[in-house]
């Protein structure tokens, strides 16, 4: 490389007792600079080495007279170093090497070239693109290196931010100023940097040292760990630390203490927990406020009335998810609540530190970097939202739906009668590893979420930034229809895991130009047609961007969109054959069924479910990525000059043309509420970049998108989840778990209920009754889950019996199966019980009577039943 003798650069290499390793790394260096004629000065910064470094730093200046000797005064670590050495440099270009030997000279042209071309900020010496590598590392150092990598993952988008050997411009360098801390002065630049910190990666080959012992030990590790949290804007220090210690104990023994007093007075476990919840979460926030934070409580401008309400808002969540960390070790794992607070208080003590260290009384420093401030923030809301549906998931009774789909999974086929047949494969992999439970049947509804979000970060990353990717996946953690979908399992979780899926690769395939992502089209298509058949909606949605897209227009030609289409249709074949030996049953009942009937107009019932589904606040910002004047086209003219087109027209296509045929069917009849959630999913990442950024130029373009309350939402909507299933497990002091109301939360009771109602009628001399739920599914499906195989499984069936529609019930529970049975009939409308058909399917009727269901000793529903004597069918 012929460089200008203007275009010189700076070579900092820190040092702490290398005297072995300054002469042969010295003469390489100058070799490289020779060869390439690069002028160069090459700059010691020595923080106070023993061994005799100093002397052979001025031994090897009397034969390159480049190098030059800075003394640093030792007292802030390597950055520091760095720092003394970039203060006295004289180039424009500064590169930072190791003095071990581990980075090789060899790569310094391809690190700097980048730089005076302008097309990076910072150039980086990495081990992990490909090209580079680290011979020899034992799998125990590999696995360190790795780990520490990924804790520094969400603050980074490089594949290596642990590396020291960079090049970089030294007025950046030097604008971290005298806060820069930690041995990885790198990983601060990148971080300080922001999304539009231009970062390249030049692979090298990492040797281990031949002379001279490593620096790196257990106070080196510990600052890395403290150096990330400082990054990611908590206030944290050794000094906030021991002293959020001490109040965390103070109010550990507080909270034990009055816990186990009212529970010895009788109060309970929820009263108990909650009352000394309150007492120790005061005092904690008096004295971290006073002492703990003291140097950074005054730093925020804002009234103390707010920060007091966003702590109490802090309070609130670590009550919720402590809540539901107490029932899941009472009631799952059978702990005395004795021992189960404990649990209770260290996930409440976790949410405590993390709301009050990061957003109660945040650095300064994390009020300026606004990115990784969202980034910060949408990690902790999507890490509460997993947490909350854990804690729970195995202590909430199943919904009436979930517990018809693990029906399915006890009755195993290609296909159903109202869904495609993936939902019961999922649950029935689950429960037949996990057992019968709560838990099992949920578990795949968040596996599915969990796939649907890395494949909606990855595709938001890919438009736009990292920063969006965290908010994109932040959004699916909290919007009402993603919450819901998983934490409940339903056709809709694998549906959605697979659309998103389907616009990654899509994203991959069209914008990227990558042949084999068509392969992972035809694979979550497929995928998606064995869930539910709504993702067949993104085929005329393809056909329509490569129609309108000039740059997809050739992939019309190629066989590589006709294969995936091939793959798709192969794997969707057992639902194809289990309908061509069925009479076409599923696809006539979710095809022609669905437009069949009196027209109804219902665009405001459609319109309503999507404020419900996204909030008003989701939809306001959805509906204005879509306008085609819209806010977001301007934007994206800032962000992706070249590319905002065709982004606009990705997120266009694949939300408009599905939500198109929903718009058509809601003139004509009542859409559901759940349908559109999936076509939302192509909109997020904009919506995600539109609340995390605001181009400089678009600043009254986006105000009004950037002042809705996106914060506010979050935290509002995972509130109102906890609150929400904290009430029905546990209710509130002074309060039943549940009101009265017509389908019960207390499903589990019920199931008893029946089980002792039918022993009882049995032992008066009948003979064993077949029990059967009169409404469509819930009832039979609920009390077939609940059903305790140990006392003798019970007979259940459906109303299909007596004429009624019970879905697959009636290909489980076949009518002539119960000719000349006694049945049990159960109802919540006593209407339901009186019809007159009724007693066509009998020799005869009981009377009908009414049974209350209890839960905790408190009513919360009831059920009414009546006996048919000898189906006749």
């Amino acid at each position: 490389m012929n460089t200008k003798n203007e275009k010189n650069i700076s070579i900092i290499i820190p040092t702490l007792n290398e005297a072995e390793n300054i002469p042969p790394l010295l003469h390489r260096i100058a070799q490289i600079l020779d060869s390439h004629c690069i002028p160069a000065e090459i700059l010691i910064a020595d923080g106070g080495s023993t061994d005799g470094t100093q002397s052979r730093v001025h031994e090897a200046a009397r034969h390159y007279p480049q190098v030059r000797l800075i003394q640093s005064d030792g007292k802030h670590g390597l950055a520091g170093d760095v720092r003394y050495g970039a203060e006295a440099a004289t180039a424009d270009i500064v590169l930072i090497m190791d003095a071990d030997g581990s980075h090789p000279p060899e790569v310094i042209p391809s690190l700097i070239q980048p730089l005076f071309q302008n097309a990076a900020d910072m150039v980086l010496g990495s081990r992990y693109v490909p090209g580079g590598d680290t011979p020899d590392w034992p799998w125990a150092r590999r696995l360190a290196s790795r780990a520490a990598t990924l804790c520094a993952w969400p603050l980074v988008s490089v594949r290596d931010p642990m590396s020291g050997f960079f090049a970089v411009r030294r007025k950046q360098l030097l604008e971290l100023g005298s806060t820069a801390s930690g041995f990885k002065i790198g990983l601060e630049l990148m971080v300080r940097g922001g999304d539009s910190f231009r970062i390249q990666e030049v692979p090298i080959v990492f040797r281990d040292r031949e002379l001279g012992y490593s620096k790196l030990g257990i106070k080196e590790t510990l600052a890395y760990c403290k150096q990330l949290l400082v990054l990611s804007g908590g206030t944290v220090s050794t000094k906030h630390g021991l002293r959020f210690s001490c109040v965390g104990l103070a109010g550990l023994a507080l909270d034990a203490a009055v816990f186990n007093v009212l529970l010895l007075l009788g109060l309970g476990v929820t009263g108990s927990h909650i009352l000394s919840f309150a007492a120790a979460t005061l005092s904690n926030y008096t004295f971290n406020a006073r002492w703990s934070f003291a140097d950074t409580a005054g730093l925020s401008q804002e009234s103390s009335w707010l920060r007091y309400a966003r702590y109490f808002l802090v309070c609130i969540m670590a009550l919720f998810l402590r809540g539901a960390v107490i029932s899941a070790l009472v009631q799952g794992a059978q702990w005395p609540p004795q021992a189960a607070i404990f649990g209770g208080i260290a996930a409440a003590t976790l949410v405590n530190f993390v709301g009050t260290a990061f957003f109660i009384f945040p650095t300064s420093y994390a009020r300026k970097n606004t990115a990784i401030r969202w980034r910060v923030f949408g990690l902790c809301i999507i890490a509460y939202a997993v947490a909350l549906r854990l804690a729970f998931s195995g202590v909430v009774d199943l919904i009436p739906e979930e517990a018809y789909y693990w029906q399915y999974s006890q009755n195993l086929a290609l296909g159903y009668l109202d869904h495609p047949p993936m939902v019961s494969w999922l649950i029935w992999l689950s429960t037949s590893l996990l057992g019968k439970s709560e838990f099992a049947v949920r578990l795949p509804a968040l596996l599915c979420w969990s796939g649907a979000a890395i494949f909606m970060f990855h595709l938001a990353k890919n438009l736009f930034d990292k920063t969006s990717a965290f908010f994109a996946v932040a959004l699916m953690a909290v919007l009402p229809i993603y919450f819901g979908m998983g934490t409940i399992m339903t056709p809709d979780a694998p549906l959605y895991a697979s659309w998103a899926g389907c616009l990654y690769f899509l994203e991959r395939a069209l914008m990227a130009q990558k042949e084999k992502a068509w392969w992972g089209v035809g694979l979550c298509l497929g995928l998606g047609m064995l869930s539910k058949y709504t993702i067949a909606l993104l085929g005329p949605a393809i056909l329509a961007f490569l129609l309108l897209d000039k740059n997809s227009r050739h992939w019309l030609t190629r066989p590589e969109p006709y294969l995936a289409a091939v793959f798709a249709l192969v794997l969707f074949s057992p639902v194809i054959l289990w309908n061509a030996t069925h009479d076409w049953a599923s696809f006539a009942f979710q095809g022609t069924r669905r437009w069949s009937g009196d027209p109804e107009f219902s665009l405001h019932v459609l319109i309503g479910s999507v404020l419900v589904l996204l909030t008003p606040v989701g939809f306001v910002a959805a509906l204005s990525a879509l306008l085609p004047k819209g806010w977001t086209k301007t934007l994206l003219a800032f962000r992706h000059p070249d590319q905002n087109q065709r982004i606009y027209l990705f997120m266009h296509v694949y939300t408009f043309i599905p939500l198109s045929v929903f718009i058509l069917h809601s003139l004509q009849g009542d859409p559901k509420l759940n349908w559109t959630g999936p076509v939302w999913l192509a909109v997020l990442p904009c919506m995600a970049w539109i609340m995390s950024h605001t181009p400089q130029g678009t600043e009254k373009t986006v105000g009004f998108l950037q002042r809705l309350p996106w914060r506010s939402t979050a935290v509002g909507l995972l509130l109102l989840y906890g609150g929400v299933m904290y009430y029905i497990l546990l209710g509130f002091p002074g309060l039943a778990p549940v009101k009265e109301m017509p389908l019960p939360a207390a499903w589990e009771e019920m199931g008893q209920r029946v089980e002792q109602l039918a022993g009882t009628i049995q032992t008066q001399g009948q003979d064993r009754l077949l029990i059967a739920g009169m409404d469509k599914y819930f009832i039979s499906s609920q009390i077939s889950f609940y059903d305790r195989p140990e006392n003798g499984s019970m007979d259940i069936s459906g109303q299909h019996l007596v004429g009624g529609n019970s879905l697959m019930w009636s290909k489980w529970q076949p009518a002539k199966s119960a000719w000349g049975k006694n049945i049990l009939m159960l109802s919540f409308e006593r209407e339901e019980l009186e019809k007159a058909s009724i007693a066509t399917h009998f020799a005869a009727l009981g009377k009908i009577q009414k049974q209350p269901v209890l839960k905790k000793s408190k009513t919360v529903t009831h059920f009414y039943y009546r006996i048919g004597y000898q189906y006749t069918g």
